[in-house]
């Protein structure tokens, strides 16, 4: 038994420079002792989305920073770490590669082992790191760029019961605030918006719920937001502030309910694998919706399904889950080599088709 583990990880994929470090006890209890998030949303302001060579050279100025502080506020030397984690994809590429670099150097200097992490593998063991949750359990990850439906067997085991098949909800929540001037991040904007106005007022459609898999699509509600924008704008001369909140409302509400019953749905497949103690998890960015979050263990509720969701902090980019990861890993004996590389595609379920179609550096998710 392994009586203690310390390991420090990085994160780096889109707009968050992240380093924390996690320590696990008695091979049992996971102490997240420091976690630092440098965030770039006033870089992107400007411009109504992640702008990637800016985030790839904000990345480059805050990663040693971040170890530095992440070092100090948990009162740890190098030398008292077990192995360095980082997020080697998927992601803008810059930003993997810098914290891939990074990583690589520490590693170097120190004789530490490099373990490459699946940035969705973070998200998706997030619910043992914080709650202890076992094997197998449902999550719903459910961020800017990825919506997945996994059952999570073990660090290196992920079976996909289905996923969006274009934008994902995070992404349609930045495309929305776009289309309606509000800022950036999308997310957050959307829902406070939505919460002065009706949800009934603007019908908009429920994506895919005529078909009896677990696939998700949303790119259509963005539309259907657009052309009732139009509408108004033609007819009005403008928006209120009112029909900006009454579509807010309707879109989220849209969100809300494709996700509620596309969950139904894999959680009778999730069941019939019988677990112990059946768990839904979701995380992610998204996750942080409360709408979303209400929905979800109203739903498990229902079925009789025990609800996890991480701290919000936890649920947003951040390393603390990319060290926990690593920490399953190195115990599963997974490591790498200084040939590590930086991954812009990186799908979990290596078995089952690509859902957003593939090119020539791999599947993309």
């Amino acid at each position: 038994m392994i009586e203690s583990l310390t390991v420090l990880g990085l994160e780096s994929s889109c707009d968050d420079t992240a380093a924390a470090v996690v320590r696990l006890v008695d091979g049992s209890t996971p102490q997240i002792l420091s976690s630092v998030v440098f965030g770039q949303s006033e870089l992107h302001s400007a411009f109504g989305g992640v702008v990637p060579e800016i985030a790839a050279r904000a990345h480059a100025e805050k990663l040693d920073v971040s170890v530095r502080q992440a070092l100090d506020q948990a009162c740890v030397g190098l030398d008292e770490l077990d192995a360095v984690a980082v997020t080697a994809g998927p992601g803008l590429i810059g930003g993997v590669m810098s914290g891939v670099m990074c990583a690589k150097g520490i590693a170097s200097a120190t004789g530490l082992p490099l373990i490459g992490v699946n940035h969705l593998a973070g998200h998706a063991l997030t619910p043992r790191l914080t709650d202890r949750v076992g094997y197998p359990y449902l999550m719903l990850l459910v961020s800017g760029g990825h919506c997945q439906y996994l059952i999570v067997h073990g660090p290196q085991a992920f079976t996909r019961l289905g996923g969006t098949i274009d934008d994902a909800p995070g992404e349609a929540f930045d495309k929305t605030a776009r289309l309606l001037g509000l800022p950036q991040p999308g997310g957050p904007s959307v829902e406070v918006e939505g919460r002065l106005g009706d949800p009934k007022r603007f019908r908009f459609p429920r994506p895919l719920l005529d078909r009896p898999d677990c696939n998700l699509s949303f790119s259509g509600l963005k539309t259907a937001l657009m052309r009732l924008r139009d509408q108004l704008v033609a007819e009005q001369g403008g928006l209120t502030r009112q029909d900006r909140a009454d579509l807010c409302a309707g879109f989220q509400a849209a969100i809300v309910d494709t996700l509620a019953e596309k969950t139904r749905r894999a959680m009778k497949i999730y069941l019939e694998e019988t677990p112990d103690t059946p768990v839904l998890a979701v995380a992610g960015g998204v996750a942080a919706n409360a709408s979303i979050r209400s929905a979800l263990e109203e739903v498990c509720g229902e079925m009789g399904i025990g609800f996890v969701a991480p701290p919000l902090r936890l649920c947003t980019d951040n390393a603390a889950m990319i060290a926990y990861a690593g920490i399953e890993l190195f115990l599963a004996g997974a490591h790498d080599s200084m040939t590590l590389s930086a991954r812009p595609r990186w799908p979990l379920d290596q078995n089952s088709p690509a859902l957003l179609g593939s090119g020539k550096k791999g599947a993309k998710a």
